[in-house]
């Protein structure tokens, strides 16, 4: 019977990781493999007893550039191309005195690991490999009589192959190569992602036609031609958003001090949910910084979103928003979680709590009463500047929405109903322009005293959203008008004045974006009840 197989008796080794390389040692070794090795690859495996043959006495010449030429030679990459199927290329090998490998095994310089620890940017560039990737690639593209190994968790299996000469199938090479492929992608994908934030395109270089759009070039120039990224997976996760669906968390190999990468404290693991409702919750508490403010989050909403004088004041005025939706629901502040915030947080059932830091006696509390609680501690606020969301065969991507647009400052807002607000009035309007942001639209917030009182979030009209604001404020705490003197926000224009009539016969102040064609019907609306309204020309959909 015809076999694809091919025995592993000439192998190139270089690793920049030595973990794991024992067991390939002992196989060569056992099996009498030539090995063919680099610098302190090469000393590691003459420690462990392999008779290695260095790089250099096989290409004739010594390693140079500081070690930025080892094995870019003509004897290392013919020994790693020739198709020995081919007749030709053997005849070759022969005439030129070149030994082909049956075996390559790299993996390469630490470049993500240099970027995130802060190097200098000439230290970052001497981690950009080159031969290691040229050697992977030549590998894979010969995958006919080469096998490839890049993953260390390939070892054993590398090395159980060896012991018993059997080798790699052509099938098994194949898939060998494809995460190989896999592996150098992910590699320059890394590098585009630094260079492309550290070495944006100079003024000095106007490629753009003589009649172009400056403006429209400036769009053009934030979004690259092909847009290259890549994430490393980090947990496969018990189930998706349903459970028959699959999950896994990945994580950008650059950044990993963000919120994917948050340190778990306590409870049980973490699910696809948790996840998306803690990151949303998350970001809303870092809008109000350098304000301590904590957002009590369920289904990707707020159901509580509060700013107080003490992270626990803070807590109690957005859980007290709606504690029938905060239950099974998601805390994060900004702020260190005290002892104090933590006995507030021990009665409720909740899923996830966030936080930069945890006072001692905090974290011990809720790890001895609250087992199954998931506590997370972030190192660092959001960061992300671009958001992405992938329709069905392509990715949408848009700068992250944030409380930086003109009309965001209170100072940009226009008058256009009612007195002026006084300021603690302008502080509420201002805290809830900020906390509608956070909410899915359409999106309706009302607050008082910096703090969530009603949320009408995710209808398909205004008028809706507007109504359930107005109700849950005025039914969730045992039927207490809390809308008398509150402030309400819209995420963007009514385009009737019906809905924000809701809002106008509730509260004191309205604060919307404007730019209806109906605008003038709803600042009469609100001019005459006498009720202060101002527009900011910024909109914050969330959908």
């Amino acid at each position: 019977m015809t076999t694809t197989n091919r025995p592993l008796r000439r192998a190139l080794v270089s690793v920049f990781h030595k973990d794991g390389i024992e067991v390939l040692a002992k196989a060569f070794i056992d099996a009498g493999t030539q090995v063919v090795s680099t610098g302190s690859t090469a000393s590691k495996l003459a420690e462990l007893g392999v008779d290695v043959t260095e790089v250099s006495q096989v290409t004739g010449f010594p390693e140079c550039l500081d070690g930025r030429v080892k094995t870019l030679d003509p004897h290392i990459h013919a020994g790693i191309l020739a198709d020995m199927t081919n007749e030709d290329h053997a005849r070759q090998l022969e005439e030129f005195g070149i030994q082909p490998f049956d075996l390559v095994i790299v993996n390469l310089y630490p470049f993500a690991d240099t970027v995130r620890s802060g190097a200098s940017e000439t230290d970052v560039i001497e981690k950009i490999d080159i031969g290691g990737p040229s050697m992977v690639r030549g590998a894979a593209k010969n995958s006919a009589t080469v096998a490839i190994v890049t993953d260390p968790a390939d070892y054993a299996l590398v090395a159980e192959r060896i012991e018993d000469g059997t080798g790699f199938s052509l099938e098994e090479r194949r898939w060998l190569a494809g995460k190989a492929f896999a592996h150098t992608a992910a590699y320059d994908a890394t590098i585009n992602e630094w260079t492309a934030a550290h070495w944006p395109k100079p003024a000095s270089i106007d490629d753009a036609p003589a009649d172009a759009d400056p403006v429209e070039e400036a769009r053009l120039a934030k979004f690259p031609a092909a847009f290259t990224r890549t994430w490393n997976r980090a947990h496969v996760l018990r189930y998706g958003e349903n459970p028959h669906q699959d999950a896994a968390l990945y994580v950008d190999p650059l950044n990993m001090r963000g919120f994917a990468d948050a340190e778990q404290l306590g409870g049980k693991p973490m699910s696809y949910n948790n996840y998306v409702d803690a990151d949303a919750a998350w970001r809303a508490v870092w809008d109000f910084a350098p304000q301590i403010a904590v957002a009590v989050v369920k289904h990707n909403n707020p159901c509580g979103l509060a700013v107080g004088a003490t992270v626990a004041e803070a807590h109690r005025k957005a859980h007290s928003c709606d504690p029938m939706s905060a239950y099974g629901g998601v805390i994060a502040t900004n702020a260190t979680v005290t002892l104090e915030m933590a006995e507030g947080v021990r009665p409720i059932f909740t899923e996830v709590i966030v936080a930069p830091d945890y006072e001692p006696e905090a974290l011990a509390l809720l790890q001895a009463k609250k087992k199954n609680l998931r506590i997370l501690k972030v190192a660092e606020p959001p960061k992300a500047k671009q958001q992405f969301r992938q329709i069905d065969g392509g990715l949408l991507v848009q700068s992250t929405d944030l409380i930086d647009a003109p009309g965001d400052a209170p100072d940009a807002w226009k008058l256009v109903a009612g007195e002026p607000a006084d300021a603690a009035t302008l502080k509420d309007l201002e805290f809830a322009w900020r906390a509608v942001r956070c909410v899915k639209s359409n999106a309706i917030l009302i607050a008082d005293d910096m703090a969530t009182v009603g949320i009408g979030m995710g209808q398909v009209n205004r008028v809706d959203s507007a109504n359930l604001a107005v109700e849950r404020a005025n039914t969730l705490d045992d039927g207490r008008n809390r809308t008398k003197g509150a402030v309400a926000a819209s995420d963007a224009f009514f385009p009737f004045a019906d809905g924000a009539q809701i809002l106008i016969d509730a509260g004191k102040a309205i604060v919307q974006p404007g730019g209806s064609i109906r605008d003038e019907e709803v600042f009469e609306a609100a001019r005459n009840a006498n009720v202060t309204m101002y527009v900011t020309g910024t909109r914050h959909f969330f959908h």
